[in-house]
């Protein structure tokens, strides 16, 4: 009876511990849902696993929601070992702080344990594609049509090589383009059936795609820049709809000039206005890349800030040259028009459109606080006073460090309001621009000197004995840690 008892409580204990030690680990649409206690687990089990770390109230997270989860089931489908994992920072703090989590959302691939920092889209092609080019070889062999229907099937943009010396020189372009992008799949063959069936040429690279033409042959010589430009140009509809999930390949592309098109949805715009435009956007598809914002969505609104729109403006067009501090270009008409969009961009490539500078009108009551309030066709004429020392305070209205600068910046101006040299002025930079100073957050804060006009930063204690110490000499503007916070402009947030 005994041993009947110990061999039971045995056999109990031993399924106690089988149980204890097996970590649950649920999934949501394919999507591994981490813990602190199964994340350790999944990263030691799986030699390949992309991370998010996210929000649930970030809207970022929940543009990228779907798109993540139809890659993990795409993956799933296909018997991948690449496995997507979440963690929710809000509740898993301790695991966010561990790997160093500052924003949402954080993607991480972890390869054997060790983890890379994920640059990769954030639509389901793209998601995978990075991910197998980090997994596998940077192109797909095509040996048979079966092989190169199912890889075109499942993807919106492909890449193909048809190359049977893979020593020759575009061959090694080919794949050297191929292993620096990430955002697209590509493939290689050297069979003559596929040849036949994609009508292709050997040493030839076509860029299939699921709308617009349907595929583009390259042209030219076969180099690693020449092949960069043709795809920068070809991936992309070719008028692109802005959105969280197209951010990325719009701003952060090859083609640094944009016409935007400021539009509404409901109001028709796009059948009205964008598809006549499409045959100007083909004409200059390598040079100028063409986007619509719909101006309804509330996510968009920042963006009408940063061109000085207002919704009934729309629908409107602007140039940005991305290169040049988001130079913005504004049309003398609304007409959007085929021939008034080409007749725009023409002008602009020929150096005849000015770039625009926003700025609001003068308050008539302007300089009658202590703080003066500046707008850019007032501001040389008050801050390059080479008898003033001129404190400019450059914010936005929504900046919560602005808001919280207010009342001591008052009293500055307040200190100084009778002075004969020193003048306490403030300008938002939201809505006025100036071609000599470029603010890319805020508050910025600069002093224009007397004498020389010398342009001065701020940065340092945002106190009153701060700004007086810094006013009189006393002090520099080293950088404080506690004030070194800034908030972005809607330049940079939203574009």
């Amino acid at each position: 009876m005994r041993v009947a008892t110990s061999l039971g409580l045995a056999l109990f204990i031993a399924g106690c511990v089988l149980v204890a030690s097996e970590v649950e680990i649920k999934t949501e649409d394919e999507v591994l849902v981490l813990t602190k206690e199964n994340f350790q687990t999944v990263i030691e089990e799986n030699e390949f696993v992309l991370v998010e770390f996210y929000a649930p109230w970030c809207g970022h997270c929940k543009a990228l929601a779907p798109e993540y989860a139809k890659a993990a089931t795409a993956l799933a489908e296909k018997k991948s070992n690449i496995k997507l994992g979440k963690v929710d920072a809000t509740e898993e703090q301790e695991l966010a702080e561990k790997h160093g989590v500052r924003g949402y959302p954080t993607l991480k691939f972890f390869r054997s344990g060790t983890p890379i920092e994920y640059n990769g889209g954030r639509e389901k092609d793209t998601i995978i594609s990075w991910l197998e080019k980090k997994t596998g070889p940077s192109a797909k062999e095509l040996e048979t049509v079966a092989d190169a229907e199912a890889f075109l099937e499942e993807l919106n943009v492909a890449v193909v090589g048809f190359f049977k010396d893979r020593e020759s020189d575009a061959a090694k372009a080919f794949l050297t383009t191929a292993n620096a992008i990430d955002d697209y799949a590509f493939a290689i063959t050297s069979s003559d059936e596929v040849y036949a069936k994609y009508e292709a040429t050997c040493g030839s690279v076509i860029l299939f795609k699921k709308f617009d033409e349907g595929k583009a042959v390259f042209e030219g010589e076969i180099t690693e820049d020449a092949l960069k430009k043709f795809i920068a140009a070809q991936a992309l509809p070719l008028i692109v709809d802005f959105s969280h999930e197209t951010a990325q390949k719009i701003f952060g592309g090859e083609i640094k000039n944009h016409l935007l098109f400021f539009v509404s949805k409901e109001a028709g715009h796009l059948e009205k206005l964008i598809e006549p435009a499409k045959e100007v956007a083909k004409k200059y598809r390598e040079k100028i890349l063409f986007v619509t914002i719909d101006a309804d969505q509330e996510d968009h609104q920042r963006i009408l800030e940063f061109f000085g729109m207002k919704k009934e403006e729309v629908p409107s067009m602007r140039i940005i040259h991305l290169e040049e501090d988001m130079a913005k270009y504004k049309p003398e008409s609304n007409d959007l028009s085929p021939e008034k969009v080409e007749e725009f961009v023409q002008n602009f490539f020929e150096g005849k459109v000015k770039q625009h500078l926003l700025s609001q009108e003068l308050p008539e009551d302007w300089d009658k606080a202590p703080v003066k309030v500046l707008v850019s066709t007032k501001f040389d004429e008050v801050v390059l006073d080479t008898n003033k020392d001129v404190l400019v305070e450059f914010y936005a209205p929504w900046c919560g460090h602005c808001k919280q600068l207010v009342p001591i910046y008052d009293k500055l101006g307040e200190k100084y309001a009778d002075s004969e040299t020193i003048v306490i002025a403030k300008m938002d930079a939201t809505a006025n621009e100036l071609e000599h100073t470029k603010i890319s957050s805020f508050p910025t804060i600069y002093l224009y000197r007397k004498g020389d006009n010398q342009k001065v930063e701020f940065r340092g204690e945002r106190t009153l004995e701060g700004f007086v110490d810094f006013l009189e000499g006393k002090q520099t503007g080293e950088v404080n840690e506690e004030t070194e916070e800034e908030e972005e402009k809607p330049a940079k947030d939203e574009l």
